[in-house]
């Protein structure tokens, strides 16, 4: 269980959000909304570990994480606006390099299916910069499939998809929960799993 107690950030004299506070469950699903400028990725990147809140608690499965350290952090996948590839390598390739910066070991046989089973066949020998911004997208997204985070953060995932990758996105996440999975998520687009309430988290 992720729990998050009167938390408190600001960007630069402008406090973002203070007295936050909420838990969310495996199986659950949360919307961070919130307008522009509001902290939607602050909040995002303070669970994460990339900020450090000003005020409040971030605490998993009952511990802080700020005391748990890399075993919070092996725990949870992050996907923010950024792809995070490189551009000269393949698609296979930033694949394995992203699960060995994440401390583990993907074969090649484990890429291209991840790949595939983003639409991405045929594609994964090629350099991720001939790809198209929706292709590059699901490059990234295909980290999805190929660690066992518990807690998926993903600040706007459906950028750049067209309908058919937004519906994949909806049912991978779907089995993600089913699994006892969690995620938070931001999005200027629909997401709806079907069969899971998502949770709504407004940001004022």
């Amino acid at each position: 269980m992720l729990e998050v107690g009167n938390l408190a950030c600001s960007r630069g004299d402008h406090r973002l959000f203070s007295g936050l506070s909420f838990t969310l469950q495996a199986g659950e699903i949360m919307q961070v909304q919130g307008a522009n400028g509001s902290g939607k990725t602050s909040l995002l990147r303070t669970l994460c570990g990339f900020i450090q809140p000003e005020e409040g608690e971030i605490l998993w499965c009952g511990k802080r994480v700020r005391e748990l350290g890399e075993d919070y952090y092996a725990e949870l996948l992050y996907i923010g606006h950024l792809n995070a590839i490189k551009d000269e390598l393949n698609a296979l390739e930033n694949l394995q390099m992203s699960a060995g910066l994440a401390g583990y070991t993907v074969s090649e046989q484990q890429a291209a299916a991840a790949l595939r089973r983003m639409g991405l066949q045929r594609r994964e020998h090629l350099p991720v910069k001939v790809l198209s911004q929706g292709q590059r997208r699901r490059v990234a997204l295909a980290r999805l499939l190929i660690g066992d985070a518990h807690l998926w953060i993903l600040d706007e995932p459906l950028t750049a998809l067209d309908v058919g990758a937004v519906g994949l996105m909806q049912e991978l996440i779907g089995e993600h929960l089913s699994k006892g999975g969690m995620a938070i998520f931001t999005t200027h687009q629909p997401l709806h799993v079907e069969g899971v309430q998502t949770r709504q988290l407004a940001l004022s």
